[in-house]
């Protein structure tokens, strides 16, 4: 009868109230919860149709969803790696114990933000238990291909505190002054001699030893020096010998004519200005500038001068921090100066964040209802950026919780109000027979 669906209704009034009631509980409980997302409850009529001119009452159903897509501020703090995603993305995490147990089927979750700390095995741990995931680099930096549409190129980012790393010289730039007077008839002929530091492939110290020796001619100029180079390991054999042969005109005096390879040592390439010689852990690129130009060696004047000599390559050196950048390559810091990438963390992608399935610690994991998930680059494609010593804040609004708490409040006691009125009148029906 209808005053028995009223019953009902009122009974489904509570019941979706105090649903409500709980996540609003929830929310305010996390509201200082980093990364948490709040739940909205929403309600649904329930029809049930009338026959007859009678209606009877349907109720309410309530309806649970946690707005993963909604974004909290961003607090800074002082931890290189608590990260943030500023913008739409997740980061990929698993869960340390999976990572300890490490039988190759550690899966991926989804996390918003997260302050990670290198643990006694060197991964990047949160202190709920979740564990960064990326991309490897290669030793020289690079990050391989690897696939978008599956977390199976993922591995637990992992720093080894006490790494030491080193670069061999692979690269040299050579700018210095030759004295013209010493190519001039009469002249002593000395040789001007200069060592440059290299690092070979352990990290060693060793240096290229360079002599220039002038052409002294009977009369006039020559403009014209024999280079030799030598390597410290070897110090009697040369690796380099080349003619160097220098312009006396108006307007490009003093800068590189031609240079020629007399002996040992790789070709002189005009185009770049450089020519390659080999030491002992491998070949190194010596520019020496372009003919014409007064970038690289030169003769002017009576005075032999080292102008600028540079190079790369770094002693071995010990790992100080590491840092994220927004695009997420995880960068290792030497107390030599050297940076070098190690990682790469991406940011995962669905096409609807919300229908993924909530768990603990603010973590996510794809499902049907969410899509098909694609790892991007951080900050390409529909993905924002990683920020570094950020953490997002949780996205309840404590004011409109305590708003909506009075509203359910009130709610909640009109509908106990449906039920002892439904009540009174049984018992009202119950009294017509005495």
């Amino acid at each position: 009868m209808t005053i028995s669906s009223s019953l009902n209704a009122g009974v489904a009034g509570l019941q979706a109230n105090a649903t409500r009631l709980a996540s609003i509980s929830d929310n305010i409980a996390n509201s200082s919860t980093f990364g948490y997302k709040r739940v909205q409850t929403d309600f649904h009529s329930l029809v049930i149709s009338s026959r007859g001119g009678t209606y009877s009452a349907g109720g309410v159903r309530a309806v649970a969803e946690r707005l993963i897509d909604q974004r909290g501020s961003l607090v800074s703090t002082s931890n290189a790696t608590d990260l943030a995603v500023r913008g739409r993305g997740f980061l990929p995490v698993a869960q340390s114990t999976e990572v300890e147990v490490a039988n190759g089927d550690t899966e991926m979750y989804l996390t918003t933000t997260g302050s990670f700390r290198t643990d006694s095995e060197g991964y990047l741990r949160s202190n709920s238990g979740l564990v960064l995931l990326g991309w490897p680099a290669l030793p020289d930096g690079t990050i391989p291909s690897y696939p978008r549409d599956t977390a199976d190129g993922l591995e637990p980012v992992q720093i080894n505190v006490n790494q030491f790393s080193g670069e061999p010289t692979t690269n040299m730039t050579l700018g210095v002054n030759l004295p013209a007077t010493q190519t001039d008839a009469g002249a002593v002929g000395d040789a001007s001699e200069l060592s440059i530091e290299y690092f070979d492939n352990l990290g060693t110290s060793e240096s290229i030893n360079i002599t220039f020796t002038p052409t002294v001619p009977a009369t006039g100029s020559s403009n014209s020096w024999t280079m030799t180079l030598r390597d410290s390991v070897d110090p009697a054999v040369s690796i380099g010998e080349y003619t160097l042969e220098f312009d006396d005109s108006r307007t490009a005096g003093g800068t590189l004519l031609s240079v020629t390879s007399t002996g040992t040592g790789g070709a002189y390439d005009p185009v770049t200005g450089t020519l390659i010689v080999d030491v002992d852990g491998g070949p190194i690129e010596i520019d020496i500038g372009r003919p014409g130009e007064a970038d690289g060696l030169t003769q002017l004047s009576d005075n032999f001068a080292p102008i600028s000599i540079s190079k790369d390559g770094s002693p071995v050196g010990n790992m100080t921090n590491v840092e994220v950048d927004p695009n997420g390559y995880v960068y290792a810091y030497f107390d030599t100066g050297i940076t070098r990438v190690i990682y790469q963390v991406p940011l995962v992608d669905l096409p609807s964040p919300n229908g993924m399935v909530a768990l603990d610690q603010q973590t996510y994991q794809p499902s049907v209802d969410s899509g098909s998930f694609f790892l991007w680059d951080a900050s390409d494609g529909p993905t924002g950026d990683i920020l570094s010593f950020a953490l997002e804040e949780s996205t309840t609004d404590v004011a409109g919780e305590l708003t909506s708490m009075i509203q359910t409040q009130r709610a909640y006691s009109s509908n106990a109000k449906v039920i002892q009125t439904v009540d009174e009148m049984l018992q009202e029906t119950t009294n017509i027979k005495r």
